[in-house]
C-alpha cells in the first residue's frame, strides 16, 4: 500500500485512536508489530496516517489491545473502510487543508453544534454575508481564492439540506446578529435566511442577549461535531482564517460543559426567532 502524501484530518484520527488504543494495553509499537507479522515502521505508519489498515488487521490489534466496546471498534472499522471522496476533494491544492477536513468531518457527522459571538455560524451563511466575511481578512485575498472559500463554504450546507440531514444546533450572540458584516442590504438577506432556517425541524437556533445576567461564558467560537460513537466526537474552530480541530477526550469534556453554559443563557428557540424578526425590522 503506497504511503498518504498528506492524512486527511479523518485519517489521522484513525490513527491516533489506533495509537491509544496501544498505549492503554501497554504495548510498544514493536509488539503490535509482531502481533500484525509487519515490520515496527509499518505500526508507525499506521499510527501517523501515512497508511490505512485493512478491517481484518484493524480488528487483530483491537482485540489484542483488549478492547472490548464493539460499537467503537466497528465505527474505526468504518473508518478505515471508508472509500468516500466527496466535492471537498475538488479543492484540493485550491484551497488550504482544514477547509477539505472540515467538509469531510461534517458530511460523517451525526450532529453539529455551534457556538458565535461575531459571526454568524457558516452553515447559516448567505453567498453575500460569506464574500463579505472573506473580504475582511488580512493580509486581503486574491479574488480567485476568496470566490473558491465562498464557494466551498456554500457547498457545505449540503449536510442541512441532504436527504438525512443532521440535526443542528446554533447558539448566536446577539453581537453576531448586529454587526454589519457588509452593507444593511447583505445583513437583511442574512437574518432573514436565518429565520427561514430555524423552521426546519433539524436545525435549532438559540440566541444569547445582551441583557442576560451572570453571564460570562466563553468568547471563543466553538463547534462540535459528533461522532458515531461519543468516543469519535471532535470539536473545531471555524473561522475565515482556518480551522482547528479538537479530539482529546478531556478538551471534549470542557467544550461540552461549556456548551450546556452558553445554551442555558440563551433564550429558547421560538423566543431567539421573535428576537432575530425584531432585529430584522429595525435595518
Amino acid at each position: 500500500m503506497a504511503l498518504r502524501a498528506e492524512p486527511t484530518a479523518r485519517q489521522m484520527r484513525l490513527a491516533v485512536e489506533l495509537r491509544r488504543l496501544r498505549d492503554a494495553a501497554g504495548l510498544t509499537a514493536r509488539e503490535a508489530a509482531r502481533l500484525l507479522g509487519v515490520s515496527p515502521p509499518h505500526i508507525s505508519q499506521i499510527e501517523t496516517g501515512f497508511t490505512g489498515v485493512s478491517e481484518t488487521r484493524l480488528r487483530r490489534l483491537a482485540s489484542n489491545y483488549a478492547c472490548t466496546d464493539q460499537e467503537f471498534i466497528d465505527a474505526l472499522v468504518a473508518m478505515a473502510t471508508d472509500r468516500t471522496r466527496g466535492w471537498w476533494e475538488d479543492y484540493r491544492e485550491l484551497l488550504p487543508t482544514p477547509f477539505l477536513d472540515l467538509a469531510e468531518l461534517e458530511h460523517h457527522s451525526t450532529y453539529r453544534r455551534d457556538v458565535e459571538f461575531l459571526f454568524i455560524p457558516g452553515l447559516l451563511q448567505t453567498e453575500g454575508y460569506a464574500r463579505a466575511a472573506f473580504s475582511s481578512r488580512v493580509p486581503e485575498l486574491p479574488r480567485e481564492e476568496l470566490e473558491l472559500r465562498v464557494r466551498h463554504r456554500m457547498q457545505r450546507k449540503a449536510v442541512l439540506d441532504r436527504p438525512a440531514p443532521i440535526p443542528y444546533e446554533a447558539v448566536v450572540h446577539e453581537a453576531a446578529l448586529r454587526i454589519k458584516v457588509g452593507d444593511r442590504t447583505t445583513v437583511r438577506a442574512q437574518l432573514a435566511r436565518v429565520l427561514e432556517l430555524s423552521e426546519a425541524d433539524h436545525i435549532t437556533v438559540r440566541v444569547i442577549t445582551f441583557d442576560v445576567d451572570g453571564f460570562g461564558g466563553t468568547w471563543s467560537p466553538m463547534m462540535l461535531a459528533g461522532g458515531t460513537v461519543a468516543r469519535l466526537d471532535t470539536a473545531a474552530r471555524d473561522a475565515p482564517d482556518g480551522t482547528g480541530f479538537t479530539d482529546s477526550e478531556a478538551q471534549l469534556g470542557v467544550l461540552r460543559t461549556l456548551f450546556r453554559r452558553v445554551e442555558a443563557a440563551s433564550l429558547d428557540p421560538t423566543r431567539s426567532r421573535d428576537f432575530i424578526h425584531r432585529l430584522a425590522k429595525e435595518l
